[in-house]
């Protein structure tokens, strides 16, 4: 009995040390070296992104199989990866990450295998993941088994995109393969000057294509953020970093069967909008921030935006509205007069479709002349990139309102979520120009032999830019038509959009059966 017992303890003893030693990751050392970078050991990213003592981690004790290359005398429990669930203010989500300090980070087969057993556990309980990624990319020691385990990842990605929120946080090196999980999560975060993501490296592109380049200018946050559009969020640091997610979460249902959490609010719903009643300025080819439109009419302090610095002629981001979670779109005239060219098309389309696959209902803020013209957009595709607006707004059967600030031009006021497209609740500011085209080139056209003949070229032009101006640059003819379902002054806006809000919360709308749509890519 006594022999039992001691038994017993022993292997008691045996479990707490190999705990200890999955939890101690790559020693000591290696962690001291993650810190003096200013960076977080993986553990201790989980525990801040996760409320406090909520974290119960799996297969802690995994490890990899590879006998080859000395690796059989080099076995670390865990893999290099930690994974697990937890809540975030009280939500239950699931969440794996990467660890530097074991092998670099770098995934293999067991490794890749863990992540995997993490997004299905997430996707049979309808429950966001979250992935914080540092990574030396694909274990070369492991060959294709390595490789298998990412292609095992990018199909559960692709499984459950639409039906649970999946984001990314990209917390150091993310290279080669590696890359195309976080391109197919809905939303990427990367922390500034630590973080980098590319295809091929600034040593392979000098030797293939002579092309000089550092990290940071190849695939530093920055360049994601401002040129290539691949990161939503960028933050200073991982604790900034985290603090976005744990933000983001809470705007975002869990899955795509329920609604957003809805956050009781102090502002008033019927609250006057004073500061938008001088927003737009007399002269129409005057520039004005639409983020101030934007951030008025929301419930104080709400508003989260995607893509900050990337397509500035456009804005999207997440709100709330009376308490509830809203997707913004919104053309932005500090920029390109707040033209659709082809980043800002791509930019909101795929936000657009993000929000009509979570039930999230969509705000659209309007003033744009057109679309932006040039040789360089048309041979780009911007009619085909410019389609996928059209597309995604025309597909979305969440509840979608429109506000009509200034401008609406030509094709770009239908892709705008207009009434045609099926608008639920479309409105415009008294300052809202609806036509083909603005009156100075709208007369060129239609008038042009008549200014031509005339004795005063000049004066004859603008009597009739006046003329059309008066009869076309206002809403009414629109609301005469019932494209808008009210004119309204802009101190009344937030009023009329949380009531309508509030009216089509409950809205169907059945489309027919397929499989699904061929959006032009």
């Amino acid at each position: 009995m006594v022999t039992v017992m001691v038994e017993q303890v022993d292997r008691i003893e045996d479990l707490r040390r190999r705990k200890a030693m999955a939890e101690a990751g790559g020693g000591q050392g290696r962690i001291s070296v993650q810190h003096a970078k200013g960076k977080m050991t993986a553990r201790e990213r989980v525990e801040l992104l996760l409320d406090k003592g909520s974290f119960m981690e799996v297969d802690a004790l995994v490890e990899h199989r590879c006998r080859d290359f000395d690796m059989d005398r080099n076995v670390i429990s865990g893999d290099g990866v930690v994974c697990g669930h937890g809540t975030i203010d009280g939500r239950l989500v699931y969440c794996f990450a990467q660890d530097f300090t074991v092998y670099g980070g770098s995934l293999g087969e067991m490794h890749g295998l863990k992540i995997c057993k993490i997004q299905d556990m997430a996707l049979k309980t309808g429950a966001p993941i979250i992935g914080l990624n540092d990574s030396g990319g694909a274990r070369i020691q492991e060959g294709v088994a390595s490789l298998g385990s990412y292609a095992e990842i990018f199909f559960r990605n692709v499984r459950a995109s639409g039906v649970i929120p999946q984001i990314s946080v990209i917390m150091g090196p993310c290279a080669g393969g590696a890359v195309y999980s976080p391109a197919i999560t809905d939303f990427v975060v990367m922390v500034d000057k630590t973080a980098h993501m590319f295809i091929t490296g600034p040593e392979v592109i000098k030797t293939v294509t002579n092309e000089e380049v550092s990290f940071e200018e190849l695939g530093g946050a920055s360049t994601h953020a401002t040129r290539s559009g691949v990161t939503h969020f960028t933050a200073e640091d991982d604790e900034g970093a985290i603090g976005i997610v744990r933000e983001l979460v809470s705007l975002l249902p869990s899955n795509n069967l329920e609604k957003a959490p809805v956050l009781m609010t102090d502002d008033p719903f019927d609250r006057a909008c004073e500061a938008l009643e001088n927003l737009i300025p007399e002269d129409s080819s005057q520039p004005y921030d639409m983020l101030l439109a934007v951030e008025e009419i929301l419930d104080r302090g709400s508003f989260l935006e995607v893509q900050a610095d990337f397509a500035t002629n456009i804005i999207a981001g997440f709100g709330r509205l009376g308490g509830h979670t809203i997707g913004v779109v919104a053309n932005q005239p500090m920029f390109l007069a707040g033209c659709l060219d082809i980043d800002a098309s791509i930019k909101a389309a795929r936000f657009v479709r993000f929000c009509d696959a979570f039930n999230i209902p969509l705000l659209t803020f309007v003033d744009v002349p057109g679309f932006l013209p040039g040789a360089s957009q048309e041979w780009g595709g911007i009619i085909r990139h410019g389609a996928k607006l059209l597309y995604a707004f025309a597909e979305a059967t969440v509840p979608k309102l429109t506000v009509i600030t200034r401008k609406a031009y030509g094709g770009a006021y239908d892709v705008m979520s207009s009434k045609h497209i099926r608008g639920d609740y479309n409105i415009a500011w008294p300052s809202a120009e609806l036509a083909v085209m603005g009156a100075q080139g709208a007369v060129q056209i239609i008038h042009r032999k008549r200014i031509e003949s005339s004795k005063n070229p000049d004066q004859e032009r603008g009597r009739l830019v006046d003329d059309y101006a008066e009869t076309f640059a206002n809403p009414y003819k629109a609301a005469a038509l019932g494209y808008l379902d009210d004119v309204v002054q802009p101190l009344e806006t937030r009023a009329a959009l949380t009531r309508a809000l509030g009216a089509l919360l409950e809205k169907e709308e059945v489309r027919p059966a397929r499989k699904h749509g061929n959006i032009p890519l």
